[in-house]
């Protein structure tokens, strides 16, 4: 008669060895991908020195910041008040050279051959309308072949004559105000900047490309896990092991999650120690982000990995991925600036909300509402990914 309790006592230590089993082939193939990465010298450039070159070469040179502006000036009032206002621009630290011209041919030769960004016509009346109590105006002229600069530029010149005109105004005030002419009223604004004080653009492109680099790491390393199988002829002894399909898969997701995992963490690190980067959120809501982020860029990558026979064919996919992602995740123009069929096609994109999540968490402080309404997209994708990339990978093996 056999004993309940014994076949209870049986079932659940056949349960913990196939466990055990099950742990111990797993980790085994983990082990063979880690020895695998480490090896390749290629593949360690890639994952190591390529990423940490990268996020100091977009600190320091990819920038949307305008700075180094040269200008050309053609002042016709030749007054006070016109050197004054262009005395302001010569002390400003984004306008560089200034080029003075006397007629209009040269001040529009200039601007044609792209000797300048930006060019001021002062007309003859300006000093006149100013004693007069009138409107005076100058004339900013942009180089519209750079949109991008043209408009940043002329906002610059268009805040500093504001400045200059607030300044006027007030003087004209207390100059006339025991007299029959009166000054026309200035206006003063008064702006803040929430999240980024002083507008630092590294603050803004660094957070982005801490995300854009743990992409490539992650997408890199997983695409070419089993292609490299197949180029190595490696995969048929990978297909007749004791080994599953998801124990395979399990065992090709986990390095490339782990080594992308850290090297976000030592790029956190260098962003807030080095560049002094002030780090707002919570670090714990910050690594969730970073780690389910990565888990649905894991799908992708694996997919990619189980429709290619070369590392070749890998990598050539990986770009044809990474370009539309990083375009529609809102790095390139605001998401809310898209054609509205772009902007429902970015709630696929991982890459979207590991963008907002890694800005919002490190500039803005992000709480755990806002950082969920993030997250649930992500495992919806890395749920459709990684069930994607799983059933192609059966597929093939059939």
């Amino acid at each position: 008669m056999i004993i309940p309790e014994a076949t209870d006592l049986k079932t659940q230590r056949g349960l913990i060895d196939m466990l055990r089993d099950f742990l111990r082939r797993v980790f085994a193939l983990i082990k063979k991908e880690f020895i695998t990465i480490w090896d390749d010298p290629k593949t360690k450039g890639i994952i190591i020195g390529l990423p940490l070159m990268q996020l100091l070469i977009f600190a320091n040179a990819v920038t949307m910041e305008v700075k180094n502006i040269d200008v050309v000036a053609l002042d016709q009032s030749k007054s006070v008040e016109s050197r004054e206002l262009l005395s302001k621009f010569e002390n400003s630290p984004r306008f560089r050279k200034f080029y003075y011209v006397d007629n209009v041919v040269d001040f529009k030769k200039k601007l044609d051959t792209q000797k300048v960004q930006i060019g001021l016509f002062i007309n003859n009346d300006f000093s006149r309308n100013i004693k007069a109590g009138k409107i005076a105006s100058v004339e900013v002229v942009a180089d519209g072949r750079q949109t991008n600069s043209a408009s940043i530029a002329s906002g610059y010149a268009a805040q500093i004559i504001t400045q200059y005109g607030g300044e006027i105004s007030r003087s004209s005030q207390s100059c006339y105000k025991n007299n029959e002419v009166s000054a026309a009223a200035g206006i003063n604004p008064s702006v803040r900047n929430w999240f980024n004080p002083n507008l630092e653009y590294k603050w803004f492109i660094l957070t982005v490309v801490l995300a854009m680099l743990s992409l490539v790491t992650t997408l890199i390393l997983t695409a070419l896990s089993i292609a490299r199988e197949r180029e190595l002829g490696t995969f048929d002894q990978l297909i007749v092991s004791p080994l599953s399909s998801f124990e395979i898969l399990l065992g090709k997701s986990i390095p490339p999650l782990f080594i992308a995992m850290t090297l976000t963490i030592v790029m956190t690190g260098i962003i807030i120690v080095f560049f002094r980067i002030p780090f707002a959120g919570s670090f714990i809501l910050f690594l969730v982000s970073i780690f389910i982020s990565l888990l649905a860029i894991v799908g992708v990558g694996l997919f990619i990995s189980a429709i290619c026979n070369t590392q070749q064919q890998a990598i050539l996919s990986v770009m044809t991925f990474m370009m539309p992602s990083v375009l529609l995740a809102g790095f390139i123009s605001p998401i809310e600036d898209m054609p509205i069929a772009l902007q429902y096609l970015t709630w696929l994109n991982p890459v979207r909300f590991f963008m907002e999540l890694t800005r919002g968490i490190v500039s803005k402080g992000m709480g755990l509402e806002d950082v969920m309404a993030n997250l649930i997209p992500l495992l919806v994708i890395a749920s459709i990914t990684l069930t994607l990339a799983s059933r192609t990978f059966k597929r093939k093996l059939g």
